[in-house]
């Protein structure tokens, strides 16, 4: 079992609060071998649709001294589960959750930016502070 991250329940709540149903904490699946374990699935039912939208959520902190080391590692795993629920569960979204202090320093540098729109990672930015999400960004190829 993996530790889960230091702002896993702010996130949670703050999906919460955008009216999504938290449905796996943590969502476990086993690929090639390998068991993943992504921090949190959601789902969320659209008025016009009986089957919702799916949403798989990889919670950091980026709270370390080094920012690149983080970013290798989240986007590491991140781009592994990414892989596995394309097979395993293709109708889900996966999205990489990270505060707004990262977003607002480490995210807006040039080499991270052109990192994220090349591996196309759909962020979650959230406010650790308000447990609330500030913004969604989804990557287009």
């Amino acid at each position: 079992m993996s530790a889960q991250d230091i702002f896993h329940v702010t996130v949670k709540r703050a999906l919460e609060k955008e009216k999504w149903v938290i449905t796996a904490d943590p969502l476990k699946l086993k690929f090639g071998g390998i068991n993943f374990q992504v921090d949190l699935a959601a789902e969320r039912l659209l008025e016009a649709e009986r089957n919702g939208e799916k949403i798989a959520v990889e919670i950091k902190s980026f709270l370390n001294a080094s920012a690149i080391t983080d970013f290798y590692a989240a986007l590491g795993q991140f781009l592994s589960y990414r892989l596995a629920l394309s097979t395993i569960e293709p109708n889900r979204s996966l999205y990489l959750a990270i505060p707004i202090d990262a977003f607002d320093t480490f995210f807006q540098m040039e080499f991270t930016q052109i990192a994220i729109k090349q591996y196309q990672v759909p962020l979650i930015i959230y406010d650790p502070v308000k447990e609330v999400i500030t913004q969604w960004i989804k990557i287009n190829s």
